[in-house]
């Protein structure tokens, strides 16, 4: 089986996505204390601290380099192309780690705006930068409603084959058949009556917009707003997909959105998040509320790793198997 290391971890998203696959990770790293208790708590791992401070020796040979590096555009004008475009960045000490350690994959994840900065230049340097170390470069935007989870979550992914381990053309997965709705990942009503939005100046426009299309929507349905319809103040439809999971924004449903659900305005309820995630339900749960919806706001979708991550691993001539996820 192959192996793997989780940079900019989280609370293991990439993992979870890996794992399924079979493979095995041999070293993890994130800066956040929160992030890698909740991190720990289910691997049985405490990842690495700050990777700008790990010497590259320090890491394991592997197969597969993976990570959702945070989002710092290059600081450097002009159009160099090498270490020095990054120097400063995040993105950096990927490059630093791909230089040392020649991973046969590079896996990355990042918002989807990272291809849009800079009239497209950051994108383009990324790019260059891994191809010049000898990777064979594609990226896309998926949306992770096509993967079997009921959210609108749209991200970049970037996917590096070393050019003399590459078997034929890697290509991002298609679309996994019929899409799930939020109906499909809500808990029972006893189990999210701390979830109910209060308010007297909610503002229902229509409950059966999601019923009248027949069949379940392909996006986020609004159907109202509370107060004013602000950012966290958009009343949706369970029969559509939920909008993305965001770690930041205020609002009466911040994080989550709320959702018109047996009559009662809600938001969603951590475990609901973990599913719209795609992660498994046996995953353990920040304890504290706030950390647990930024958490899941900050994290990789396991499902869109894991489709992926099967082509990836085709065309960098790696072994994998579905393997049944046990967390510690």
């Amino acid at each position: 089986m192959f192996t793997f290391i989780d940079l900019f971890a989280g609370i293991g998203g990439f993992r979870i996505g890996l794992e399924r696959l079979g493979g095995r990770c041999v070293f993890s790293s994130e800066i956040d204390k929160h992030a890698a208790a909740t991190y720990e708590r289910n691997f049985g791992e405490k990842p690495s601290g700050d990777i700008t401070q790990i010497d590259a020796s320090d890491v394991p040979d592997h197969d597969v380099l993976c990570g959702g590096f945070p989002c710092q555009p290059f600081s450097v004008s002009g159009k160099q192309l090498g270490f020095e475009d990054a120097r400063g960045t995040l993105f950096f000490e990927v490059m630093r780690l791909v230089s040392e350690k020649r991973p046969r994959a590079v896996f990355l994840e990042n918002v989807a705006n990272y291809a849009r900065h800079s009239n497209g230049d950051t994108l383009k340097r990324t790019l260059s930068m891994l191809e010049g170390e000898g990777y064979r470069t594609k990226h896309a935007i998926l949306n992770a409603s096509d993967y079997g989870v009921p959210q609108a979550r749209k991200r970049l992914y970037i996917v590096g084959i070393r050019e003399d381990v590459v078997r034929g053309e890697f290509r991002f997965p298609q679309p996994a058949g019929k899409k799930v709705s939020v109906l499909d990942i809500l808990l029972p009503k006893s189990k999210v009556e701390s979830t109910a939005i209060v308010r007297n100046d909610i503002t229902i426009t229509d409950t059966n917009v999601g019923k009248d299309l027949g069949a379940r929507s392909e996006k986020p349905i609004q159907i109202g707003v509370i107060n004013k319809g602000g950012q966290g103040e958009r009343i949706y439809s369970p029969e559509g997909q939920g909008i993305t999971l965001s770690a930041h924004g205020g609002g009466a449903a911040a994080k989550t959105g709320a959702y018109l659900v047996d009559g009662v305005v809600r938001k969603l309820h951590p475990v609901e998040c973990l599913r719209m995630m795609g992660f498994p339900d046996s995953f353990k749960i920040d304890p504290r509320v706030g950390q647990a919806y930024k958490q899941f706001g900050n994290a990789v979708v396991a499902s869109v790793i894991e489709a992926i991550g099967k082509e990836m691993l085709d065309a960098a001539k790696l072994k994998w198997e579905q393997a049944v996820l046990e967390l510690k």
